[in-house]
């Protein structure tokens, strides 16, 4: 364990895989993040309050995608028709969300000196590069401070030309009701259920939907929404981020906000990609917090 005078500390402890615990007791709020499983938040406590929802058998289950959390969505976003994209006249396999979420990350250092912080990486490798044909590196830093949540980024490219980056995440908020109202200046959303372009007038029901729903054209890069009359949460994110997704399940105590950088098939479509130049990086972040 990693302690400060501040009171924050970094623990590591293991639970089939090596669970690291971002504390801060003055705020009554942890964090929890699994490395191994694709850098994933398995638990997100806030002054005093779980925000997440996590089916744990997912979580264990190493062949399995985890129903929970909040998965690192790279370098897509959603699904590919058929599971495929072409890119410079070559045809690629890749599966749902991308790379990043099935692969183990590395620990890059811990800190406890004003907050409680993790900082991971990602370096693309033979498996990733059959799906991905990019040379790249991920840093990701969690850091817990004053309450609130942020999930710094840095997507690094080390190929030789531009990279296409589809990024998101896919934050699973634990709440028994799917129809929420929500708190941003959208005036548009793409229903995927009929494939429709709807006006979003600040709140959307989710009950009985199959597929997601899309904000298209929020001005100001943040949301809010109340999970319950204890719980209203605020996502602010870099202007990278341009469409909130909204997913639930039926039957599962659960509803998905998830910021991404493009809409569905970004890889196929060519759509809203963001072209990463060779030795650059594209930087941004996800804060949550408790409003």
């Amino acid at each position: 364990m990693n302690a400060n005078s501040t009171g924050h500390e970094v623990a590591a402890y293991n639970d089939t895989y090596t669970i690291y615990e971002l504390k801060e007791p003055a705020t009554d709020s942890s964090v929890l993040v699994c490395p191994e499983r694709g850098g994933i938040v398995i638990g997100c406590r806030l002054r005093g309050r779980e925000l997440l929802y996590l089916d744990r058998a997912t979580f264990l289950d190493p062949e399995a995608n985890i129903r929970g959390g909040i998965p690192v969505l790279f370098p897509i976003c959603g699904q590919l028709r058929g599971g495929q994209y072409e890119w410079e006249g070559r045809t690629y396999s890749m599966r749902n969300h991308g790379v990043a979420r099935t692969s183990p990350w590395e620990v890059v250092h811990t800190r406890t000196d004003g907050e409680a912080s993790l900082t991971i990486a990602l370096q693309s490798n033979a498996e990733t590069l059959k799906s991905f044909p990019f040379e790249f590196e991920l840093h990701f830093t969690y850091r817990l401070k004053e309450g609130k949540l942020h999930l710094e980024q840095s997507y690094n490219n080390l190929s030789d030309r531009e990279m296409p980056v589809q990024a998101g995440f896919h934050p699973y908020f634990a709440t028994d009701d799917k129809h929420l109202s929500y708190a941003s200046d959208a005036t548009r959303m793409l229903d995927y259920n009929d494939r429709e372009v709807k006006p979003f007038e600040g709140s959307v029901d989710l009950n009985g939907l199959p597929e997601s729903v899309a904000l298209l054209d929020p001005k100001t890069p943040e949301i809010v929404f109340a999970l319950d009359e204890d719980r209203r949460v605020k996502l602010t994110y870099s202007e990278a981020f341009k469409v909130v997704v909204l997913w639930a399940v039926e039957g599962k105590p659960f509803v998905c906000v998830e910021p991404w950088t493009a809409l569905n098939e970004a890889l196929n479509d060519k759509e809203g990609l963001i072209l990463v130049p060779p030795g650059d990086a594209l930087e941004a972040d996800l804060a949550i917090e408790l409003v």
